[in-house]
C-alpha cells in the first residue's frame, strides 16, 4: 500500500512537472528559443549572451538579477568555458539553480506544541483563499487535522468561499459576522484548534494592497495576539503571489516582507501569461522560502517548489544531473 501511494505521488509530480514545462513556455522555451540562429557555426560570443540578458529582462527578471546572471556567463566567455551551445546551456541552468536553490525549502509543520499556524497574506485576485484549500487538501492528506479561520471579514463572499473549501474538505471554519475584527476571528480559532487538538491551522486574511498601511499595520496586530498565546505564533507568514504581475509581484514581496517578516511564498497562475521569470527576481533579492507554486485551478496544481524542476522547465529541458 505505501509503494503504491509513492508510486502515485510520484507519477504526479512527474505530471505536475510536464504541465508546468508546457505553460510556461507554451512549446519553446522563451529564453533559449532559436538559441542555434543566435550561434551562427555554433560559436558562443558577447552578442550571445546580451540577447540572453535582453530575454531575461523581457521575462520580469529584473535588470539586477538578469545583470548578475550574465556577468557570471561573461567571465566564463572570457576563460574560454563556453565552447558551444551545450556549454553555455549547462552555465545557463547552473546560474539559474544558483539562485533559485537556497530557496526550495519544503514547508513541514511542526505540530508537536499545539497547531501550527499559517497566516496566509497578500492582495485580492492572486489567489489566497484558493491556495488555502488546496493546503488544506494537502496536509491532510499527510495525516495532519487541519481548522481553517476565515479572518477576511471585509470583503463580501470570502467567508462563503473559505466555507466553501472548508466543506469540500470537511475540515472546521472558525467565523464571525462580516466586518468583524480579523485578530480576534483569529484568536477564537487558534484557541478552538488548541482545544480540539488540531495540527494545522490555515488563517485566511483580508486581500489588501501592499501600500495600505493601515491594514498592514492590521496583520502586524494579528501577529501580536497570536504571539500573546504561543510566542512563536503565527508560525509560518506566507506571501501568496500572483505570477502575472510581474516585476509588481517583486515589490509586493519587498513592502509585505518589510512589514510582516514573510517566512514563506505560494507563487501562483504561472499558467498564465506569466514568464516565471520574477521567482528569480524574488530570490535573487529577498531570499523569502519559496514553499509552492501553482499551474492551475486543480488540487494537483499546486505543488512543492522544486528548483531543478523550475529550472529544467524555465529551458525547456530534460531534468538532468546538476
Amino acid at each position: 500500500m505505501f509503494g503504491r501511494k509513492k508510486d502515485s505521488e510520484k507519477d504526479g509530480r512527474q505530471g505536475f512537472v510536464a504541465r508546468l514545462r508546457a505553460r510556461l513556455n507554451r512549446g519553446d522555451s522563451w529564453l533559449t528559443y532559436d538559441l542555434a540562429n543566435l550561434v551562427p557555426g555554433g560559436r558562443i560570443d558577447e552578442d550571445v549572451i546580451d540577447e540572453l540578458e535582453s530575454r531575461l529582462v523581457m521575462a520580469d527578471v529584473g535588470v539586477e538579477t538578469a545583470g548578475r546572471i550574465v556577468n557570471g556567463l561573461h567571465d566564463k566567455l572570457a576563460r574560454k568555458q563556453l565552447k558551444d551551445t551545450d556549454a553555455l546551456l549547462d552555465a545557463l541552468r547552473r546560474s539559474l539553480l544558483d539562485l533559485l536553490e537556497p530557496v526550495e525549502k519544503p514547508l513541514v509543520p511542526d505540530c508537536a506544541d499545539g497547531p501550527f499556524v499559517i497566516l496566509m497574506v497578500g492582495v485580492n485576485g492572486a489567489g489566497k483563499t484558493t491556495t488555502i484549500g488546496k493546503l488544506a487538501r494537502r496536509f491532510l492528506d499527510e495525516g495532519r487535522t487541519v481548522m481553517l479561520a476565515a479572518g477576511d471579514t471585509f470583503r463580501a463572499a470570502a467567508v462563503e468561499q473559505l466555507s466553501a473549501w472548508g466543506e469540500r474538505n470537511n475540515v472546521p471554519v472558525i467565523a464571525q459576522h462580516a466586518g468583524a475584527d480579523p485578530a480576534a476571528v483569529i484568536f477564537d480559532a487558534y484557541e478552538s484548534a488548541r482545544s480540539r487538538g488540531i495540527d494545522v491551522l490555515l488563517a485566511d486574511t483580508a486581500g489588501r494592497l501592499q501600500s495600505q498601511q493601515g491594514l498592514m499595520d492590521e496583520l502586524a496586530k494579528i501577529r501580536r495576539v497570536l504571539a500573546r498565546k504561543q510566542a512563536d505564533a503565527p508560525h509560518e507568514v506566507m506571501l501568496v503571489l500572483d505570477a502575472g504581475l510581474g516585476q509588481n509581484a517583486l515589490s509586493q514581496a519587498e513592502k509585505f516582507h518589510a512589514a510582516l517578516g514573510l517566512t514563506g511564498l505560494a507563487v501562483t497562475k504561472l499558467d498564465g501569461s506569466a514568464k516565471g521569470g520574477v521567482l528569480l527576481a524574488i530570490a535573487d533579492r529577498l531570499g523569502v522560502p519559496v514553499r509552492f507554486i501553482g499551474i492551475g485551478e486543480g488540487l494537483e496544481d499546486l505543488q512543492p517548489f522544486v528548483a531543478a524542476d523550475f529550472v529544467d522547465a524555465l529551458l525547456s529541458v530534460d531534468a538532468r544531473a546538476a
